[in-house]
């Protein structure tokens, strides 16, 4: 894995900074009718596309998630004026504004989705890895799920495939310990999510995920395995979300002082207070860093802002990869 420098800790201090504004200010365009449909915050989970970024190789890899995908295509280079216009259902979006908050895709960049059904990116997940394998390329994919959807028979059916046929797949539930508003602790007979791959001898393990540099370790040893050829891992990356499931959620199922604790575990203060020790940066250098995210972030609203809504004949010529679609007529 690439040394985690003073460099790497402050491309993660402004990285993860600029992730929390922008979803922010996607809270606050959701409020004011800009955003319209679902809004899935990713607010304290900045440590995983900041530690799996630096695990992967971006001339290769694949990630594929469920519908918290904002952050994570940042991660794997997706232009966030793209993302921003996407939301905001503009043409210049990444699916031309035909997919929202929930279905951000990037072929350039290989980011395969945003998928708003639970637990359906796994098997997709497993079927690119095994494209790659077919075809004896050495890319590895990640795939990322809630802990509500490995509850999903989908999960179990894939695991043992992925095992039976060695696919370079890493498997990582994003456990932020609520499914929607139902806690880890109410959906199974036990609260360790990594012990379901245990039954398919896939190597799982729990892993800090409120910490990049532990998210790296871990991933990067799961990547490099799967790219050796002996097969895929399991792991169960303990984050916690601060925003609600949702914008529709009033989290009654949680109190305050639970969101104020895992606060202390907060990634970017983690991130910056390293910084700090290490004199590798002074407290005014870090309040520049944060006024240009601000403007940055400003740059991505007055883009989605100005890019024009899409004319109904794109849902032809996007939608179909077939010209002559032989429906259309009909309709």
């Amino acid at each position: 894995m690439k040394e985690i420098t003073k460099e790497t800790y402050l491309k993660w201090f402004e990285e993860m900074s600029f992730w929390r504004r922008f979803e922010d200010t996607c809270r606050s365009m959701y409020l004011k009718q800009k955003i319209r449909g679902f809004l899935h915050l990713y607010n304290g989970q900045e440590a995983l596309p900041a530690g799996l970024a630096h695990a992967m190789d971006m001339t290769q890899d694949n990630m594929i998630t469920a519908y918290r995908c904002h952050v994570l295509p940042m991660a794997m280079g997706v232009d966030p004026k793209r993302i921003m216009a996407e939301f905001f259902g503009k043409v210049d979006g990444t699916s031309h504004g035909m997919g929202g908050s929930m279905h951000v895709f990037s072929k350039e960049h290989r980011f395969y989705g945003g998928h708003g059904i639970v637990g359906g990116q796994i098997p997709l997940g497993a079927g690119i890895a095994f494209a790659d394998k077919y075809h004896d390329r050495k890319a590895v994919t990640i795939c990322l799920m809630g802990d509500g959807a490995v509850r999903q028979g989908a999960l179990h059916e894939t695991f043992n495939m992925a095992m039976n046929w060695k696919l370079p797949v890493v498997f990582i539930c994003e456990n932020n310990n609520y499914a929607m508003g139902t806690s880890v602790q109410r959906t199974a007979n036990h609260e360790d999510i990594y012990k379901l791959g245990l039954g398919y001898e896939m190597p799982s393990a729990p892993v800090d995920g409120m910490n990049p540099v532990k998210v790296a370790e871990a991933a990067y040893e799961a990547i490099e395995r799967a790219r050796r050829g002996d097969g895929p891992t399991f792991l169960d990356i303990k984050t916690y979300r601060y925003r609600g499931h949702s914008m529709s959620d009033a989290e009654p199922y949680r109190t305050k002082d639970e969101v104020n604790h895992f606060k202390e575990d907060d990634p970017i203060g983690m991130v910056e207070r390293k910084i700090l020790e290490n004199g590798w940066a002074t407290e005014e250098q870090l309040d520049e860093v944060m006024a240009n995210v601000i403007e940055k972030v400003k740059e991505c609203v007055e883009f989605a802002e100005n890019s024009p809504y899409p004319e109904a004949e794109q849902m032809y010529s996007t939608v179909y990869e077939q010209e002559d679609y032989p429906f259309l007529d009909k309709i």
